[in-house]
């Protein structure tokens, strides 16, 4: 009699088991794909349309924003520093969200807004960023840029995606328009452009920069320099 007490209370014991590991399998499970707060991911962008001059900069960039989790995510607000630079260079404000890369005359203005990233989803979007007299007098060099981002879910500014932005590519600092922010090797007469360019605004500015010019190829036959 003992003995069939015994088998009885195992069996319901490892039954329990199996009932409660299924329930919790299945809470997670439901967690996991319906409730799981995800983060957002952003990748380099291989493009950018710049401005710069005495009394503005202003930035535009391509980017894909993906939420890796379930819930959607609710995007507040946006800016684009430049972490190992001077102090006093200001940040960059989100400013507008166009809707092409190119800027241009026929565009239709369209303020900075909140805006939502569903569960699992990518969305493309242009953003454009701007600081009245930031202290940002781009030299023919590579720089360390970081957006941050504000979501509804957290409290503070967090850092989004940090990225090189090739500020050796911008030839005509005054002009708005795209520029390539590809890895690539710049021709000689390109870079001949990008250094008297980003140069005479720092002599507009009386400021000399870390690297006034750099030294030219002695090979004639070489059409790009080592990064």
């Amino acid at each position: 009699m003992a003995a069939a007490d015994q088998n009885a209370s195992s069996a319901l014991t490892g039954a329990s088991v199996v009932s409660i590991s299924a329930l919790l399998f299945t809470v997670a499970s439901f967690w996991w794909l319906n409730a799981r707060q995800g983060r957002l991911k952003a990748w380099e962008p291989h493009a950018f349309a710049a401005i710069v001059h005495s009394s503005t900069a202003r930035l535009r960039l391509p980017l894909v924003l993906h939420n890796t989790g379930p819930k959607p995510i609710v995007v507040q607000d946006l800016i684009l520093t430049f972490p190992e630079e001077p102090a006093s260079h200001l940040p960059l404000l989100w400013v507008s969200s166009p809707s092409r890369l190119q800027p241009g005359p026929d565009e239709e203005a369209k303020l900075p807004a909140g805006f939502v990233v569903p569960g699992r989803a990518a969305q493309q979007l242009f953003l454009e960023f701007e600081a009245p007299f930031s202290g940002l007098l781009p030299e023919a060099r590579d720089y360390k840029a970081q957006i941050q981002v504000r979501v509804g879910h957290r409290k503070g500014w967090r850092p989004l995606l940090t990225f090189t932005l090739r500020a050796a590519n911008i030839v005509d600092p005054h002009r708005y328009t795209v520029y390539n922010n590809a890895p690539i090797e710049l021709t000689k007469e390109d870079r001949r452009r990008a250094d008297a360019a980003l140069l005479e605004l720092l002599d507009e500015h009386g400021l000399p920069g870390e690297e006034k010019q750099r030294n030219s190829p002695n090979d004639d036959g070489n059409t790009g320099t080592s990064r």
